[in-house]
């Protein structure tokens, strides 16, 4: 057996990282089959945490503690989301650059929350956003593909680096299923584009927001609006592009004028589009990649920061259509045969 200690020096430290009613202690426990107590004596090193078990699960559950030490000195929240996110970081070898993440902010809320990357995928996320002029975003919901490039679109407006921020979304229901939604065309949009309200009312608060939209500094529209437009000195985001046809995704990606950025997201597993429509996004993301000022990130299950069965039915899912894949070249193997 094998015993290491993780020094806290602080009872709030302490108290943080085992959680309520030690909840977090004991996602690590049964992770790594490790036992773990708080000790205020410990080799006369002050408050900490005591790590017992195998010499391998012992190193890994040590891992998970000093991380999680670091977000509760950077003043982080920890939740069960987290600590298992760290878990799968560790047994996976993937945790190198994992304390830095805490360290830089990318946006200020106007209630003052620093909105930070929850995950190294995020982190990269967002330093490909700030190399690249044009960046696609693709990966799983609840990874904060949009949420993200709001952020930093806010901060690049606040930094007086662009004049204007433009947000659309394509209405994949554009046809005669929209005129059965009651009120006049913005009343029949909204709903499409909700999610981007939401995200710029937490980042500016409603006020500001309105302010904005009122001075022409904020537009969200329907990607149709779009046509014909240049877009300068803006920082534009095409969120659920995945809903684009490869049309439109050619007249968004050229609608880009000077001194602009443009951030395209998307799901390719949520597509809605008619049955055997290509995806404007999937194309994109074939034809543009290694292109000098384009940016192509993907997000993994891992990257989920919502709760954590969102994970869980998201790599089910991916399961099913890898089965159905397998299953259907088997067949068409076998009639070859």
């Amino acid at each position: 057996m094998t015993e290491k200690i993780v020094v806290t020096n602080s009872s709030e430290s302490t108290a943080a990282i085992f959680g309520a009613f030690d909840s977090n202690i004991r996602i690590i426990e049964r992770s790594f089959n490790v036992r773990i107590s708080n000790s205020t004596s410990h080799d006369d090193v002050g408050d900490c945490i005591v790590v017992t078990g195998e010499a391998a699960d012992v190193d890994k559950a040590t891992r998970t503690l000093e991380y999680l030490k670091h977000m509760s000195g950077a003043g982080e929240t920890i939740s069960d989301s987290s600590v298992e996110y760290v878990i799968g970081l560790v047994r996976d070898n993937a945790d190198e650059g994992a304390e830095e993440l805490s360290r830089d902010v990318i946006c200020v809320t106007n209630k003052g929350k620093p909105i930070k990357a929850k995950t190294i995928g995020q982190k990269k996320y967002i330093e490909t956003i700030k190399k690249n002029t044009i960046v696609l975003g693709l990966g799983p919901a609840g990874t904060g593909k949009t949420f993200l490039a709001v952020a930093m679109a806010v901060e690049e407006l606040r930094n007086k680096n662009v004049s204007r921020i433009i947000l659309t979304r394509p209405a994949v229901e554009a046809g005669e299923r929209l005129g059965f939604l009651p009120g006049d065309l913005q009343s029949k949009i909204d709903p499409y584009l909700r999610p981007l309200y939401d995200a710029l009312f937490e980042m500016l608060g409603p006020e500001n927001y309105q302010r904005h939209m009122e001075r022409g500094t904020i537009e969200i529209a329907p990607l149709a609006y779009m046509r014909g437009r240049t877009l300068d000195d803006s920082f534009i985001i095409l969120d659920e592009a995945q809903n684009t046809t490869p049309e439109q995704m050619k007249m968004f990606l050229t609608r880009l004028g000077y001194n602009s950025k443009a951030v395209v997201t998307g799901d390719l597993s949520q597509t809605d589009l008619p049955f055997g429509k290509k995806s404007g996004l999937s194309i994109a993301a074939r034809i543009l990649d290694n292109i000098d000022g384009i940016g192509i990130h993907k997000f993994t299950e891992r990257d989920v920061v919502r709760h954590h069965l969102v994970k869980r039915i998201i790599s089910a899912y991916e399961k099913y259509e890898a089965d159905i894949q397998a299953k259907k070249f088997r067949a068409e193997n076998k009639n070859k045969q």
